[in-house]
């Protein structure tokens, strides 16, 4: 692993009642060059045309892809990953995107803040997720 994870956990134990299994940490100690991604959407990132989609788990997988494609873009890998902030519009869409953004961090372990808000920057778009990845020194 690329940097230091302070208690490592998987929210199937710390959300039983829910159907989720995340690698998160509470803590994340990281050294190297910083790479801070403003809030991914559902859109496509040469064009900034939407997804169309008003499922979810599509629009997480999107998100999902455009914070691994920028991160590689800046010369890293999904594992220097350090934390991400989801944005909601509906917490009853929770546990979909939580499970779909899982499918990315597996084994990775970053701090994570989840916020339900009001609206995002499109009136179709559910979630958007900004991120911070370290490439170590």
């Amino acid at each position: 692993m690329a940097h230091k994870r302070i208690r490592p956990f998987n929210t199937k134990d710390t959300y039983p009642e829910q159907k989720l299994d995340n690698d998160l940490a509470q803590a994340v100690v990281a050294r190297g060059t910083m790479i801070f991604l403003r809030g991914q959407c559902p859109q496509d990132l040469d064009t900034a045309k939407d997804t169309g989609s008003h499922d979810p788990v599509e629009q997480t997988h999107k998100v999902m892809q455009n914070i691994r494609q920028l991160i590689e873009e800046a010369g890293g890998r999904m594992e220097h990953l350090c934390k991400i902030v989801v944005y909601l519009t509906d917490v009853r869409h929770r546990e979909a995107v939580y499970r779909t953004m899982g499918e990315y961090i597996r084994g990775v372990h970053p701090v994570s803040t989840g916020v339900v808000v009001t609206a995002l920057a499109r009136p179709d778009w559910l979630v958007e997720i900004d991120a911070t990845a370290v490439i170590p020194d």
